[in-house]
Parts: C-alpha cells; sequence; structure tokens
C-alpha cells in the first residue's frame, strides 16, 4: 500500500465518521455545548481512530511482528469500554435507555478499520446505509407501531420460505419438454409476493391516504383484476363512480409497473421492447386516472387493502406458475411460437405476472427475444381487454364506458409504442 492510498483510505474512514457524526449532532443539536456525548467532532475522530488502528495493524503486519488482529482488537475493546462508559453517565442523567448511540460507534470504529483494511468502498457504502437508517429512527418506529400482526407473521413466512424452505426444494428439473424445476418456481413465487409486499410496506411507511385512486394503486398492488371487479361492482350504487374508475386505472398502471420490474430482473434484455410499450400505455392511463379523479367531487370513504402477501397466495401463484410453465412449453414444442403467444393469451385474462415469468423463462430455451417480448405484450394486452369486459359487465353503464374507453387508448398508446420500437430496431 503507496502512502498516497494510504492517505486516501483514511480519507474514507474520517468521512465516514463525520457523516455518522453530523446525523448524530443534527438530532441532539438542541443540547448546550458539553451535554451530549458525542456529536459531529467525537464521530469523525471515532472513524479516525478506526482507520489509524487499521493502518497501525497493516504496518505491523508488513514488521511481521506479533499475531495478526492484536492492534485492531486491543483499540476496539478500550475504544468500545472507553465509549460505553460516557454513554452511561449520559443515559444516567437523562433517564434514557437508548444503546443506539453505542453500538453506531462500534460500527463507525468497525467501519474505519475497513476502509484501511479492507474494501473502502464497501466501508463508504455501509456508513451510507448507516446513516440512513439513523436518521429512518421516527419513520421506522411510526412503521412498527402501526405494524399489524397480520404483516409482521406474513414477512416472517416470507423470510422463512425465503432462507428456510427453499434451500430445501429439489432444484433438478422434472417431466416433460424440458422439465420444470421446482425451486426455480419456488424462486419465481417468492419473487411475485415479494413485489407486492414491499409495495405495501411502501405506503405503510408513507401513510395512508383517502381517496379511490390511491386505494386503487395499492389494490394493484394485490390485483389489478380483483380490483377492478371490486370497484366495477361499487359503480353500481355509485351516483358518480369517477373515482371508481381512476381507482381502477391505477390498479391497472401498478400492474404495469409490476410487469416491468418483472421484465427487468428475469429478462433485462427484453426491457426495451417491452417498457416502451407500457409506459405508453401507462401514461395515458395515469392521464385518465388523475383526470377522473379531479373531476368527481363526491367523496368516496378509502378502500380496505388487505394484507399483500400470504402463505395461500403463495402457494396458488406457484401451483398457477407451474401449470403455465408446462402449458407454453408444451404448446411452444406442439405449435413453435404460435402456441407459445397463444397460451400468454389465455392466461393473460386472469393473471399477468404468471404468463411473463413463465415467458421470461423460456428465453433462450427455445424461444426467441422477438417471441418472447411478443407473448409478454399480448398477455398484458389480453389482461387489459379482459378488466375492460369485466368492467362493461359488472359495473354501471358510466363505470363501464369510462373505464372501456380508457383501456382502449391505453391499448392504442401501447401497440402504436410497441410497433416503433420494432421498426426502430
Amino acid at each position: 500500500m503507496t502512502e498516497l492510498e494510504l492517505a486516501q483510505r483514511l480519507g474514507v474512514a474520517i468521512a465516514v465518521g463525520a457523516l455518522v457524526g453530523a446525523e448524530r449532532h443534527w438530532r441532539d443539536r438542541a443540547e448546550d455545548d458539553g451535554q451530549r456525548t458525542a456529536g459531529l467532532r467525537t464521530y469523525t475522530l471515532v472513524g479516525m481512530l478506526g482507520g489509524i488502528a487499521g493502518a497501525l495493524e497493516f504496518a505491523l503486519r508488513g514488521t511481521g511482528g506479533g499475531p495478526g488482529g492484536v492492534v485492531v482488537v486491543g483499540v476496539f475493546v478500550a475504544f468500545s469500554l472507553v465509549f460505553g462508559l460516557f454513554q452511561y453517565r449520559e443515559q444516567q442523567a437523562e433517564q434514557s435507555y437508548s444503546v443506539t448511540s453505542v453500538v453506531a460507534g462500534m460500527v463507525t470504529f468497525s467501519l474505519g478499520v475497513l476502509a484501511v483494511l479492507g474494501d473502502m468502498r464497501l466501508a463508504g457504502a455501509a456508513g451510507v446505509v448507516l446513516v440512513a437508517i439513523l436518521a429512518a429512527r421516527e419513520a421506522l418506529h411510526r412503521f412498527v407501531e402501526a405494524l399489524t400482526f397480520a404483516e409482521l407473521r406474513s414477512a416472517i413466512v416470507l423470510l422463512a420460505m425465503t432462507f428456510v424452505i427453499l434451500p430445501l426444494v429439489p432444484t433438478d428439473p422434472f417431466g416433460p419438454f424440458g422439465g420444470v424445476s421446482p425451486a426455480r418456481i419456488w424462486t419465481l413465487a417468492i419473487l411475485v409476493a415479494a413485489i407486492s409486499f414491499a409495495g405495501y410496506v411502501a405506503v405503510k411507511l408513507l401513510g395512508e391516504r383517502n381517496g379511490e385512486l390511491v386505494a386503487g394503486a395499492v389494490g394493484g398492488l394485490l390485483s389489478s383484476t380483483a380490483t377492478t371487479v371490486t370497484n366495477a361492482r361499487r359503480s353500481v350504487d355509485a351516483g358518480e363512480p369517477d373515482r371508481l374508475v381512476a381507482g381502477a386505472l391505477g390498479a391497472g398502471v401498478v400492474s404495469y409497473a409490476r410487469t416491468c420490474l418483472l421484465v427487468l430482473v428475469l429478462a433485462p434484455s427484453l426491457l426495451v421492447t417491452v417498457a416502451p410499450t407500457l409506459a405508453a400505455a401507462g401514461a395515458v392511463m395515469v392521464a385518465a386516472a388523475l383526470w377522473l379523479a379531479r373531476r368527481d367531487t363526491q367523496g368516496h370513504g378509502s378502500s380496505e387493502t388487505a394484507n399483500p402477501f400470504d402463505l395461500r397466495q403463495v402457494f396458488q401463484m406457484a401451483v398457477l406458475l407451474t401449470a403455465i410453465a408446462f402449458a407454453t412449453r408444451a404448446a411452444a414444442a406442439w405449435f413453435g411460437d404460435t402456441g407459445a403467444i397463444a397460451v400468454s393469451a389465455l392466461t393473460g385474462l386472469a393473471d399477468v405476472d404468471a404468463p411473463v415469468v413463465t415467458t421470461a423463462g423460456l428465453l433462450g430455451g427455445g424461444l426467441s427475444a422477438e417471441v418472447a417480448a411478443l407473448a409478454m405484450v399480448v398477455a398484458v394486452t389480453s389482461n387489459t381487454i379482459a378488466k375492460a369486459a369485466y368492467g362493461l359487465m359488472l359495473g354501471s353503464w358510466r363505470f363501464g364506458l369510462l373505464f372501456a374507453s380508457a383501456s382502449a387508448a391505453a391499448l392504442i398508446a401501447g401497440a402504436a409504442a410497441f410497433h416503433a420500437v420494432r421498426l426502430l430496431g
């Protein structure tokens, strides 16, 4: 390590300490000088102390003297004892029992050591994450206070399925037409459920708002089809169902965004074709939803939104993905590309995630990129047409007319974007 590189690494260690210290100092900025244990200067020195300990450790290794790690461990223990003692005295005076500042100081020291002895980029990134966690105290506390047992249970189930059950699921494919891997199906089901749950958590952190537009968008995290059917049925008893239409359109926009995210994760090479199509259609729906939400002056109560993740939904999605994968592979083997597109159109009548996920899994295994992109667009188109039909059949005449008109305009815009991308490509 050259002297210049050592200086750079020490600079990162000091910068991490200063960043953490700025957040800690800002939180206790109302305290008088001498009334806070650690602020901007102290945490900057903590980061610097960690960096110096790492530098001394590196120098000791170069001379070959002493066992490795003795300097870092010794300084860390001494620092933790001194820092913890002063924090203890401060908390006794304030009748506080928080250990956050002590842990933050220990982590800051460790990141200073990492910046010198390890990856300084990782140390810098971890410092930013540390500050983000410290600064989000109020938001995290509000989230935990608003957390229900059903949501906590669902999160635990999701973690258990990911880290406990998934390693036990067989990975070898079985069955005809290339077989189906249970582990892959399980992983994809977890992915779809995790996307919905993450969106739900984001809404909880940001706070709930009244209005059918926001309720519809949250419902789209669960199922845009179910949200459309629910709003259509409610519109029969509503005098001016414009906001219900806006909510159903908002659910459709969220469904498009979910599809783009799935494509980005599972088949990023198709994003350049699929994303412009969904963006054009979604832009039309957003404009129509905002216009309808503003036009309707009659308020409607906010809709109750269920937990977007439970065990039954995951099992249903896993079974559905397995069935769709088999049907698509069989159709592709028997009828070629036309069969895969036909299956996407049929399954898209009820669900978009399943055909998109299945098509992404077939990409490169007998299905070309062009056909895969077309199959995804066909699935989204089929689902949009189906929801428009549900609105016309189940909703009031005004709901059906407005929703179907907006859906048709969105499909036209999406089709134009899809053909433009193909021509330019």
